[in-house]
């Protein structure tokens, strides 16, 4: 994943042709917007969960208000209008950000780099760090391991993990062979139920492993959000998606 970040000459919203709205009500969708002038509409990716809440201000310093059940966590719907009729908000699943913005059903998301650096899109360039969302990809190991054991005598090690690509690339630099164990989830089972002797898991305070036997003994990559845009969406148009950029850099250096 490569970084490029815009020239300074930052565009209005009104590239995209049209003023700011009111935020429409929850319940309110014109979903004739969506039908002829499909084509029109900037789609911009949000992660469901924790870094929902933390981007919410993020979005309203750069002057972008969804509909507010956008960041309601029992809401249905997954797209929601905005207060600019030319731009919609979906959301997704913290790891289907990338996916959706490399493939097109996104022009632009926000995305953990844990995922960018796990798919490693070629479609995708990363202009901003949101300093959102600190966390860290680590390496983990029952709590009654040997403190002091060196890895580099094995060949091989079993890993539970969600990052088969983080993991291998990590490993492999150390002339180990990680055979990966792939989970979605409550990875903290699989060194005390023998699945794998260790974990690769996002980190944040460290107490699910404490809580379940389980100490951290490396860091991989600190981790925070990024704004993400698709590169041939940049090409084709270019206003459009440089100012929505220059009003998320904005949003992060406040006057």
């Amino acid at each position: 994943m490569t970084a490029c970040t815009p020239g300074d000459d930052t565009p209005t919203m009104t590239a995209w042709g049209v003023a700011p709205a009111t935020t429409p009500a929850s319940g309110d969708v014109d979903h004739g917007r969506h039908g002829d002038h499909a084509d029109d509409m900037l789609i911009l990716a949000l992660p469901k969960g924790r870094i929902l809440k933390s981007v919410a201000p993020l979005l309203a310093r750069a002057g972008i208000e969804p509909a507010a059940d956008c960041l309601q966590e029992d809401s249905r719907r997954l797209r929601f209008p905005t207060n600019h009729p030319k731009l919609d908000v979906v959301r997704v699943r913290s790891f289907d950000v990338a996916t959706f913005v490399a493939h097109g059903g996104a022009h632009l998301g926000v995305c953990g780099a844990d995922v960018l650096m796990e798919f490693d899109y070629p479609e995708l360039y990363a202009p901003l760090d949101l300093g959102i969302g600190g966390c860290r990809v680590s390496v983990a190991r029952p709590q009654g391991d040997p403190p002091n054991e060196d890895w580099s005598r094995y060949s091989e090690v079993r890993v539970a993990t969600k990052y088969p690509t983080i993991t291998r690339r990590h490993f492999a630099a150390r002339g180990i062979n990680a055979d990966i164990v792939h989970l979605n989830g409550a990875m903290e089972l699989a060194p005390m139920l023998g699945l794998s002797r260790l974990i690769v898991d996002l980190v944040d305070t460290g107490s699910t492993l404490r809580a379940n036997g389980l100490q951290e003994v490396e860091t991989i990559a600190q981790i925070t959000s990024r704004l993400v845009v698709n590169r041939t969406a940049l090409k084709t148009r270019p206003e459009a998606i440089a100012s929505l950029i220059a009003r998320f850099r904005a949003a992060l250096n406040p006057a």
